[in-house]
């Protein structure tokens, strides 16, 4: 079947229900997402900038946990207040932040508390708007369809991890990163010019669910294993996002716009033309896979030493991100209640932060002590070990589960 007819079936013929997957609030919501988190990926080769102001790799992974832990945080709190307030306004107000942010960083001339400070507001509207856009996305696709209408949405992240690091590499090859912030600006002010025609969704009934606070959501027992292997998952990668541009910088093997291209359109890939598996086989079913996919990765860029064989640990590691990452929102969807879905969104973006501000430090810590491959090596690893203790635990928890009256 032709590739259009493939995506017309897809996404436009209606489920069961008569819900169409893509509609015009998601298209919107979409382009939105796409554009800001172009803005956001750029600042992958912000390690490189902060390397020529004479930060250490240390300071470098230290800064990048520091904004996360600020992220995680405020990411469930935020959520809670959005439940109140509503989508529309925060996809406004932090868009707008979001601009400015991006603007500030042609000022920094030198590392300092200043980077300290910008980076922890960057990451808490980096984190706001990810997971404002998702819960958005995720309220608006038919239910039958919401782990394949969720990795739809997701390639608007994915395409942009791909784009946003050759974007640096092009701007760097001619110009310098002033010129690349510069960039980002324009990306950021298209996210936010997309999400102005968004509207307010109508809130979906609470039934007889009590009220309850942003500590009670994330620690219902069901969803504690999930925090946990998205945690692990997300540490697991968070040396290519930390990383990366400083090793390619030290081996000169390959290139950041090289492993994101391929990681992207990887991941992309399997969205669109598999991204129905998880719905049809089971979500954990195909979540195991995709964490090993991620861990083989890690594995392969500690032993790379050709441009192909990083190509290739992108491919596999996108592979696992295009697969993992859904089904874990899926599945905090699917068991979190409906009247606690914003902040159990903020909870579950909030895996990629954690996963910085456990990885920044430790993995920056290995490699001043043993050298790149020794942290590639670990990240594997961990990949490894965290989806071992995760399976027994689920299935525990599962069994145990009680549903809302």
């Amino acid at each position: 079947m032709p590739l259009p007819s493939t995506l017309y079936r897809l996404a436009v013929v209606p489920t069961r229900d008569g819900q169409p997957l893509v509609t015009r609030g998601f298209v919107l919501a979409w382009l939105s997402h796409l554009f800001h988190s172009l803005a956001t990926s750029t600042y992958v080769h912000l390690p490189g900038f902060l390397k020529e102001l004479g930060a250490s790799e240390i300071a470098i992974g230290t800064l990048f946990g520091a904004t996360s832990a600020l992220a995680i945080v405020s990411r469930p709190v935020l959520g809670a207040w959005i439940e109140r307030v509503g989508r529309r306004p925060f996809i406004v107000a932090t868009g707008v932040l979001h601009v400015l942010l991006c603007g500030l960083y042609m000022s920094v001339n030198t590392f300092g508390p200043g980077v300290y400070v910008l980076r922890a507001v960057h990451g808490i509207v980096e984190a706001v708007i990810v997971s404002i856009l998702f819960t958005y996305a995720a309220d608006i696709v038919p239910a039958s369809r919401r782990t394949e209408g969720i990795a739809w949405f997701g390639v608007s992240g994915q395409i942009p991890i791909a784009l946003g690091a050759l974007t640096g590499d092009f701007v760097l090859l001619r110009m310098g990163y002033r010129e690349l912030f510069a960039v980002t600006v324009v990306f950021s002010l298209l996210g936010l010019l997309f999400s102005l025609p968004l509207g307010e969704l109508g809130r979906e009934p609470a039934g007889n669910e009590p009220v309850r606070g942003v500590l009670a959501c994330a620690t219902q027992p069901d969803l504690l294993p999930i925090w946990f292997i998205g945690a692990v998952f997300a540490t697991a990668i968070a040396p290519v996002f930390i990383f990366l541009k400083t090793y390619v910088m030290h081996t000169g093997v390959g290139s950041v716009g090289l492993f994101l291209a391929l990681y992207s359109l990887s991941a992309a890939a399997l969205r669109v033309f598999l991204g129905w598996v998880p719905d049809r086989v089971g979500p954990k079913r195909a979540l195991g896979p995709a964490i090993l996919a991620v861990g083989a990765g890690m594995w392969l860029i500690a032993r790379a030493t050709t441009a192909m064989e990083i190509g290739a640990a992108g491919m596999l590691a996108g592979a696992g991100h295009g697969l993992a990452f859904p089904i874990l929102v899926g599945l905090v969807v699917e068991r979190a209640r409906s009247s606690e879905r914003v902040i159990a969104m903020s909870l579950v973006t909030s895996i990629f932060d954690v996963g910085t501000l456990v990885g920044g430090p430790l993995f920056g810590a290995i490699i001043e002590a043993r050298g790149y491959p020794a942290a590639f090596l670990s990240a594997a690893a961990v990949a490894a070990v965290g989806l071992v203790a995760f399976v027994p635990w689920d299935a525990a928890a599962e069994k145990r589960r009680v549903l809302p009256p």
